[in-house]
């Protein structure tokens, strides 16, 4: 039997170390710690990228350098995904085919390449299936 991951977008990350973030924070927290539990958790090489940056320089408390690159070293126990050359094409036809950004469909060739069924993210809307995968927002009923 194969595990079922589920890719965890760079918003979800951010939400759970963000102390100004309420709900949204225990909600991301909860996740990841059922991730972590569960031992099913995957994210790519971007989302840690867009992490270090937002987490340091764009939350309303940013964290510290050494405190993102610790939560970066920490999440790189999870399946991540090395974006490739070839993702980047393939981001790119799913860009133009579904009609999002290419950020975005980075995200979901990612989330294919580690096999992942779910994707977490805010970004995405809530119940879409794209390429296989099942977009989820933790947030949606909240």
């Amino acid at each position: 039997m194969t595990a079922e991951f589920t890719f965890v977008d760079t918003n979800i990350l951010l939400y759970a170390h963000d102390r100004t973030a309420g709900h949204k924070r225990d909600i991301a927290s909860a996740l990841l710690v059922d991730l972590w539990a569960s031992r099913s958790g995957a994210l790519s090489t971007q989302v840690l990228q867009e992490f270090y940056v937002n987490a340091t320089r764009k939350l309303a408390k940013p964290l510290s350098a050494p405190r993102a690159r610790a939560v970066i070293d920490r999440y790189s126990n999870w399946r991540v995904h090395h974006i490739e050359p070839g993702d980047i094409i393939a981001a790119s036809e799913l860009e133009k085919r579904h009609r999002q950004s290419f950020w975005d469909a980075l995200i979901i060739v990612s989330a294919a390449r580690v096999g992942a069924a779910t994707v977490m993210t805010e970004d995405l809307q809530h119940g879409r299936r794209i390429a296989g995968l099942t977009i989820t927002n933790p947030f949606a009923n909240t």
